[in-house]
């Protein structure tokens, strides 16, 4: 390699790191989990740097990056799925069900705070949370308006929390 290709990869090198910020906003529209992101752009700029010499000049290094971490993470999604753990006789594959008793316990709780808290505010709870009637749905039932009930939900949703304890 002469002097004038061994500039130009050290230019390539400067502006995949400059690129850095920009990678990461494209590797968080995979991944959601910012480690998983980093580790993302990182493998891009491993195989970017690794292959600058198949890098095309004139053309826009962004695109090129970009194109090799959307390949990069479809790869790892077709690895990951071809390598879950488990076997078809693996003891985790079984279903599982919880304990249908804490299920009905906690199922009495919510009942009986739910009996505590004004009819006012149990009424709306039951209506749009338990029923699943729309805001206004639930104003026109009780003749009234769409922030009323709004207000009245969220006050029973934090009254029902301090009943059964969940707030400090």
């Amino acid at each position: 390699m002469n002097k004038q290709e061994v500039r130009l990869r050290s230019r390539q090198r400067q502006e995949i790191v400059d690129l850095i910020p920009a990678l990461r906003a494209f590797a968080r529209t995979f991944c959601r989990n910012p480690n998983d992101a980093d580790d993302l752009v990182q493998e891009t700029m491993l195989k970017g740097i690794a292959n600058l010499d198949k890098f095309t000049p004139g053309t826009r290094l962004k695109s090129w990056l970009f194109t090799i971490m959307r390949n990069t993470f479809y790869t790892q999604i077709k690895m990951r799925n071809r390598e879950a753990p488990g076997e078809e006789d693996c003891v985790a594959s079984l279903p599982q069900n919880d304990a249908t008793q804490d299920w009905s316990v906690r199922g009495q709780e919510l009942l009986d705070a739910l009996s505590r808290i004004p009819p006012h505010y149990r009424e709306m709870f039951v209506l749009v949370m338990v029923l699943g009637e729309s805001y206004s749905d639930a104003a026109e039932i009780c003749d009234c308006a769409i922030g009323t009930v709004k207000s009245r939900v969220n006050r029973a949703r934090q009254l029902l929390l301090e009943e059964l304890g969940e707030l400090q």
